[in-house]
């Protein structure tokens, strides 16, 4: 099983003002390849801003704090935000938390279409996401 850091999620009332700032301040581009296909119909519809600094990709997600209240979901991703690493094999990360006795939140194909995702907290509270893209 691999895996591996993918993305930052920064959540903000202010998506525009924080593009603006992550492209002219911190100099990064917008990201055009290999983004999520936001699933807006099965409960966040919220904008999103993409950028990059050509690795690892940030994103600028409004933020949504009744979000588990639309989806049933336990973990809010949207309130303040995430840290994301992609693996090859979810289900062997699952078994792997499921042993070590951490509880996450299965959200499957809720958010992104092509993606499952789980959700679950550091010692300290932090958001952690663990995706798999699914092969077509």
């Amino acid at each position: 099983m691999k895996i591996e850091l993918h993305h930052l999620n920064l959540s903000s009332d202010k998506v525009d003002e924080m593009n603006d700032f992550y492209l002219k301040v911190m100099k990064l581009k917008t990201e055009t390849q290999g983004l999520p296909i936001l699933e807006k119909t099965k409960g966040y519809s919220g904008n999103v801003a993409f950028v990059s600094d050509g690795k690892i990709q940030t994103h600028l997600a409004e933020k949504d704090l009744d979000v588990c209240f639309k989806t049933g979901h336990s973990i809010n991703p949207l309130e303040k935000g995430h840290i994301a690493y992609r693996t090859d094999d979810l289900e062997a990360f699952k078994k792997h938390l499921n042993e070590l006795g951490v509880n996450f939140s299965d959200w499957g194909k809720t958010a992104v279409a092509g993606w499952k995702q789980i959700f679950f907290y550091d010692p300290d509270g932090n958001v952690i996401e663990v995706h798999e893209v699914e092969n077509n």
